[in-house]
């Protein structure tokens, strides 16, 4: 490379930094050095929103060099509008990294010179997630490519409310798509994995018997979505959601593992689509049946359920704007 291109592609690389991570932490501290020392190679600033961790997440964070801000807790919907509202990120573009994830060396390079030759109409990016489970990554079953919307212009993207399976919204401008991966790669046991989707399938629960009740909890987002999310949305609102509780999980395990060729994967990845794509759609279903029992047992209202039986204030959390969040 000859001087000029190097410091052309240096004025390239020194535009494109002028972006802010934000990451979602609660007792990450496995992860979150890895994140953000990713991060730190294509962004300006690495944000950490926690949410009161009681290991060392936020202080290793810190060490690292991140700006550490704490918030409550509801969902991440709220987590993340949260960060965008209260954060004072004053540079040009925003990406959201979950904190068991990083960036592949694609992705670091394309995002060195992505964002200064981006055309002005270009709102947001689309980014592929590849997922890794037990050291395996997934690459059938529907489950890739995964096209995200994580990088957007200041300003221009929100979450979209709801208490699962969210998605940032573009509010103006046109997607475009980016060379590269985020690798999402979860280092904890499988009992933790176990755990983690077990608190997620409540929140899906929700989601699921807010649509069905019409509790006014998750938006309907008509416009802003990425093509791959519109899609998967209707598929779930117009046909998943309408089939049998119980059924449809095996059903979806059936077209994930010999329709879209799932069983490929080889064992690691049978024993992820069995406990995502099977044991955790049956855990959700349970959930929902279990709350629509309690409304008929106790005499009592949906949302007095919700509480009980899954342990979520929908009172409590005013909705997933958050707007109750200290």
């Amino acid at each position: 490379m000859d001087g000029v291109n190097t410091v052309a592609f240096a004025e390239k690389a020194a535009n494109a930094r002028r972006l802010t991570v934000i990451i979602l932490t609660y007792n990450e501290a496995l992860h979150i050095e890895r994140c953000i020392r990713s991060a730190l190679r294509v962004g300006s600033e690495v944000l950490v929103v926690d949410s009161f961790s009681t290991d060392d997440t936020a202080s290793k964070a810190r060490a690292l060099g991140a700006r550490v801000l704490q918030n409550v807790w509801i969902n991440h919907a709220t987590q993340m509008n949260w960060a965008l509202e209260k954060a004072d990120i004053r540079t040009d573009w925003v990406m959201r990294l979950d904190a068991d994830e990083f960036l592949d060396e694609i992705l670091i390079a394309s995002l060195a010179t992505a964002m200064s030759d981006m055309p002005a109409d270009v709102g947001g990016l689309e980014i592929n997630r590849r997922i890794r489970f037990m050291g395996r990554e997934i690459r059938h079953g529907g489950m890739a490519p995964l096209w995200v919307t994580r990088l957007w212009r200041k300003g221009w993207a929100r979450c979209e409310a709801r208490w699962m399976d969210e998605h940032m919204v573009l509010g103006r401008g046109n997607l475009a798509r980016l060379p590269g991966a985020i690798i999402d790669e979860n280092l904890n046991s499988l009992t933790w994995w176990t755990q983690k989707h077990n608190a997620y399938a409540s929140r899906e629960a929700v989601d699921l018997l807010d649509r069905k009740y019409s509790l006014g909890l998750a938006e309907e987002v008509a416009d802003g979505l990425n093509r791959q999310a519109c899609v998967k949305r209707w598929i779930k609102n117009r046909l998943y959601s309408r089939l049998p509780l119980g059924i449809r999980p095996w059903l979806y395990f059936f077209y994930r593992v010999f329709v879209r060729f799932g069983f490929l994967d080889g064992s690691r990845g049978m024993l992820f689509h069995m406990l995502q794509g099977l044991w955790y759609r049956q855990l959700v279903d349970a959930k929902v049946a279990e709350v629509e029992d309690a409304v008929l047992q106790r005499s009592c209202d949906i949302r007095e359920a919700i509480r009980d039986v899954l342990g979520i204030d929908l009172a409590a959390a005013t909705g997933p704007n958050g707007e109750g969040a200290a």
